[in-house]
């Protein structure tokens, strides 16, 4: 196998969406080129119709001849037998791109065909008979309007980098060039004191002796974005209730991005606004506040820099007591959806924009806004950042403020302060801490669970597979109290995790080479009494819950 091929035992442990493959068990007679089917949407179920989509998503691989079901078994295929040399020639000859195609054989002799698919070209979408394909789920559907032209824009320039005609240097904003300034020197650039000419044309923003929208953006006044980009604006909206209609408070921010962001924060950082919640760790009382900076700025940045400034509309933040959005117009940038938001590396609609405030340290990175606000919430104890409304036109943006988890905060903080910060958490450990913890394996990463197995934040499970290891436990009350012990408590809380109630046997099993049946009865009648559990029924009906229901 040549080098950089992929294995049979690679493709087996693969997921078609996050990992850009298509499984075909395709053992007789697969379609190369829409077969004798008639419909039309039957007919681009076929290797060329799987390519062209997977070219428009950037790339990926058609494999032939394995289940299409995790763990995806070999099923061996008789496509193009003896042909690969002439296949690849005729897939150029039909679609203009040249994939690589080589052959693997599994233990059993059975065949499997692999085909590596390049991205189609940039500002290109590539058609199968006339039509620009998509996967969705197991099937292809032709793109959509939105999604078609968000390729097609992609050859556009960058409208960031756009002269802005007509703006001059008396438009520049005094104090958000000082902030900008201020910025560079902190991270030790050495232009931060260079004449403003010169530090312009240095960051790109001061071009053939035009200024661009992104000066315009960055570092213009209040009333020049007002009469040349009208829709750079950031509106709050604030209301105590969800069933509310109308705001209880409103704000409109129009102004240099260097200015505005700590503008936005000061407004949603008000005590009735942002009140501290109280996680107790006697003696320690740790404030943890309903909405924190760094998250805030992360997400009205990624507003900014990823929204469509060719379409009408606000940055809208909708602010509750419960919750903050952030929305932006303009839909994922292409290749960018909610399951691949962590891992794949995407170009930011203002480019300039996002360059120049990452030379300033507005930013570490750009792309990095995402991971920092997922760390950030697991690491206050609060449910994870949520882009589910958004859609082909809006990107939307939920930020729940509620701490849930407050025990698996204090784990988190404790392993993160006594470790060097080389061997801290990363973003998708914390994720699978955090998925380990909700029971909720769907986006658990393998290779986060080898490393958090090994340094005990988690152990294995007979039921569950991982749950959090007995560490978490020794912040609860009652074995601080010395009510139960950290082992009994892991046990307890493990087993309990029904909301209509655990039964004296099921009880007895868990405790089992650990208690004695006697000492399980008398371990839960002691949780009865010390208010851990609470019972109802009677005889061997009687089922056992918590009092106080953990957020796991």
């Amino acid at each position: 196998m040549n080098e950089g091929r992929i294995s049979i035992e690679q493709l087996s442990h693969m997921r078609e969406r996050e990992d850009h493959v298509e499984f075909k068990r395709a053992m007789k007679n697969y379609p190369f080129a829409g077969g004798e089917k008639n419909d039309p949407r039957e007919r681009r179920h076929c290797v060329l119709g799987y390519i062209v989509a997977l070219a428009n998503e950037k790339g990926g691989r058609l494999v032939l001849g394995m289940e299409d079901k995790l763990p995806h078994k070999v099923s061996g295929t008789d496509f193009a037998i003896g042909k690969v040399g002439a296949l690849t020639d005729e897939i150029y000859k039909r679609l203009h791109i040249r994939v690589d195609i080589y052959e693997l054989y599994d233990e059993n002799n059975l065949r499997v065909l692999v085909i590596e698919v390049p991205s189609r070209p940039i500002g290109k979408a590539l058609r199968f008979e006339g039509v620009p394909l998509m996967r969705t789920g197991g099937s292809l559907r032709e793109m959509g309007d939105s999604e078609y032209f968000s390729i097609i824009s992609e050859s556009d320039p960058d409208f960031s980098a756009r002269i802005c005609g007509g703006m001059t240097l008396e438009d520049i904003d005094e104090a958000a060039l000082n902030q900008m300034r201020h910025l560079m020197q902190l991270k030790g650039a050495a232009m931060f004191s260079s004449p403003t000419h010169q530090l312009l044309r240095n960051l790109g923003l001061l071009v053939d002796g035009g200024l661009t929208y992104a000066a315009l953006i960055l570092l213009g006044k209040s009333e020049v974005i007002r009469r040349y980009l009208p829709q750079d604006n950031v509106v709050i909206e604030y209301r105590t209730d969800h069933s509310m209609t109308r705001y209880s408070a409103r704000a409109e921010f129009r102004g240099p991005l260097f200015t505005v962001i700590e503008d936005v924060w000061n407004y949603i950082n008000q005590p009735a606004i942002n009140p501290l919640q109280y996680v107790e760790n006697l003696p320690q009382i740790i404030d943890v506040p309903s909405f924190s900076r760094s998250t805030i700025r992360e997400a009205v940045i990624n507003a900014i820099v990823h929204r469509s400034l060719q379409m009408n509309g606000d940055i809208l933040i909708r602010l509750y007591p419960d919750l903050i959005t952030v929305s932006n117009p303009g839909g994922f940038p292409y290749g960018v959806n909610i399951d691949n938001i962590l891992t794949v590396n995407s170009s930011p609609r203002s480019r300039l924009v996002a360059e120049v405030i990452q030379k300033a340290g507005l930013i570490e990175r750009s792309g990095q806004g995402v991971d920092i606000m997922f760390s950030n919430c697991i690491m206050e104890g609060k449910r994870l950042p949520d882009y589910s409304k958004s859609d082909d036109y809006q990107v939307c943006l939920t930020i729940y403020s509620q701490v849930m988890h407050p025990y698996l905060l204090l784990l988190l903080r404790k392993y993160q302060s006594s470790h060097p910060s080389q061997d801290w958490l990363n973003v998708f450990d914390l994720i699978s801490m955090y998925c380990v913890a909700e029971r909720d394996s769907s986006r658990i990463y393998s290779d986060s669970i080898d490393k958090l197995l090994r340094i005990g934040l988690i152990k294995e499970h007979p039921v569950f597979r991982y749950v959090i290891g007995d560490e978490y436990y020794g912040f609860f009350p009652e074995v601080k109290d010395g009510v139960v012990s950290v082992q009994e408590a892991s046990v307890l809380y493990n087993a309990s995790v029904d909301d209509e109630g655990v039964s004296m046997s099921e009880y007895v099993k868990a405790f089992e080479g650990l208690k004695t049946v006697k000492q399980t009865r008398t371990f839960i009648q002691k949780c009865c009494e010390k208010g851990i559990l609470v019972s109802h029924g009677k005889g061997r009906a009687t089922r056992y819950v918590l009092a106080k229901r953990r957020q796991f």
